[in-house]
């Protein structure tokens, strides 16, 4: 993941620890919102299941739990400290990254399973 979030942290202009955090969160998500074969597409990202893992353990329950979907994803990355356009931004990388690494058709087909998640790349 040190390739993504340093990706992110030049593009966006955050911080390490929140792109990192950022990173974490939007894998988790995917990993419980995507269709079933989301996980194996993941699995071609190095370090991608731990970030996943990592994020649910941190957060992924509880109050930012109660609101699913984007909705809930969106609160998680704000209560991370990061903006809309920053969200935007650590999403595209994110995607454009697991394009390149997990193949396009695969992640398009994720993308496109998940209401509403095109708008943000």
């Amino acid at each position: 993941m040190d390739e993504l979030v340093d990706q992110v942290v030049a593009s966006v202009g955050i911080a390490r620890p929140v792109a990192e955090r950022a990173v974490g969160i939007i894998l988790d998500f995917l990993s419980t919102e995507g269709p079933a074969n989301t996980v194996k597409v993941l699995e071609r990202l190095p370090g991608a299941a731990e970030a996943a893992t990592a994020a649910h353990e941190e957060g992924g329950g509880g109050l930012f739990g109660a609101a699913g979907g984007l909705m809930g994803v969106g609160t998680r990355l704000m209560s991370a400290g990061l903006s809309m356009s920053e969200i935007q931004g650590v999403t595209r990388e994110l995607i454009a990254y697991a394009r390149d690494k997990a193949g396009e058709q695969d992640v398009d087909a994720i993308v496109d399973s998940i209401p509403g998640l095109r708008q943000f790349i």
